[in-house]
């Protein structure tokens, strides 16, 4: 679908408070450890020489320590550091495809995800001078020291998986390509990295959760409206990218962008009912199993709980807005802030939009984007 079937933009739009949407069935709570692993998470950033100066600082106030200490509650200290590594991490290499120089360029993600993946592959071996692979390369080898062979496996392939939606991503906006709203959900699943934070919760807690389990059609139908659940609140206001639910629905749907957000939000609160039925459905597989299976879906509850209260708190989302404890806010929507690439020859579809003015708002809101 095309860009140019968008409808003209609104100089705001309302919101309702999506963290009182999901509060009635995921825990909120904080780890005490936060500051702590902040302090040393902070001290290894600055060594693998990511960003400096007002970029760096600019990076950093998103607070990604903050959203380790609302989503990972129950980690212990060392484990809580390598999940707060593990969003610096994350972050930093999906800005550099999303945002970044590298946004329409799928050419380019490609290389880094090549040189990241080599990390995985051979975690022994030297690492070329990449300081996103160097920054996987640490965040792997912690995780490897404790996390169950199972799960290790599954960080593997997630992350494969997520590096390759990168690419995909940067190929549908070099295109000017709106997906259609059910591909976009898939695509959306992968590219928030939803099977890599359900790995990180695994490791964060050492459970020992037998591979069998992970194959119940049930738990699977949960992983999807969790993960759908914690991402389609996300996106960043004005960054440029049409690569979000809102757009899909506005295109798909014909309508205009109120319309649209709050489609959104009935969309989100169904999948936290689906999520509620689906558990309700679980068998089970014994004592043993149960008692670890429990502490999962707590865990990724409070994970994704965790996940919605931090993009309200978040700069990198509402611009120094006060949203907090409001049942519904309206959100100016802002003008587009990333550079417009114009190739020799016509400009794209997106590129000409953006040269008339057209506005472009911040969440991914598919409900929401988080990621």
């Amino acid at each position: 679908m095309s860009v140019a079937r968008l409808h003209p933009f609104p100089s705001h739009f309302r919101l309702k408070d999506l963290t009182a949407v999901s509060a009635p069935v995921f825990e909120f709570k904080l780890n005490p450890y936060q500051e702590q692993a902040a302090r040393t998470t902070s001290a290894w950033f600055d060594r693998c020489n990511v960003y400096h100066g007002k970029k760096k600082t600019r990076f950093l106030s998103h607070r990604f320590d903050s959203y380790a200490g609302m989503s990972f509650p129950d980690a212990d200290l060392k484990h809580l550091e390598t999940c707060t590594s593990f969003f610096l991490w994350a972050f930093s290499f999906d800005d550099l495809s999303d945002e970044g120089a590298l946004q329409s360029k799928p050419d380019a993600v490609q290389v880094g995800v090549d040189i990241s993946m080599e990390v995985l592959r051979n975690p022994d071996r030297p690492v070329a001078n990449f300081p996103y692979a160097i920054m996987l390369r640490d965040i792997w080898k912690n995780f490897r020291s404790t996390a169950s062979p199972g799960a290790c496996n599954r960080f593997h392939r997630a992350v494969e998986s997520w590096m390759n939606s990168q690419v995909e991503q940067a190929r549908n906006r070099k295109l000017d390509e709106i997906p259609a709203v059910d591909e976009f959900i898939v695509l959306r699943r992968r590219s928030i990295g939803g099977p890599i934070v359900e790995a990180m919760v695994e490791y964060s807690l050492d459970l020992q959760i037998p591979e069998y389990v992970w194959d119940d059609p049930i738990l699977q139908e949960m992983s999807k409206a969790v993960i759908d659940i914690m991402t389609w609140p996300n996106k960043e206001q004005a960054d440029g990218d049409f690569q979000n639910l809102v757009f899909c629905i506005m295109v798909e749907r014909d309508c205009d962008l109120q319309t649209a957000v709050d489609l959104l939000t009935d969309m989100l609160a169904q999948r936290v009912a689906d999520y509620v039925c689906y558990k309700s459905q679980l068998p089970s597989f014994g004592p043993a199993v149960d008692a670890e299976l429990a502490r999962y879906n707590k865990a990724i509850e409070q994970y994704t709980q965790g996940t919605i209260v931090w993009y309200y708190h978040s700069p990198r989302y509402f611009r120094g807005q006060n949203v907090v404890n409001k049942p519904e806010i309206v959100v100016p929507v802002y003008e587009r802030t990333a550079p417009v690439e114009m190739c020799a020859g016509a400009p794209s579809e997106a590129s000409r939009a953006a040269s008339q003015g057209m506005f472009f708002f911040f969440i991914a809101v598919a409900v929401f984007a988080l990621r």
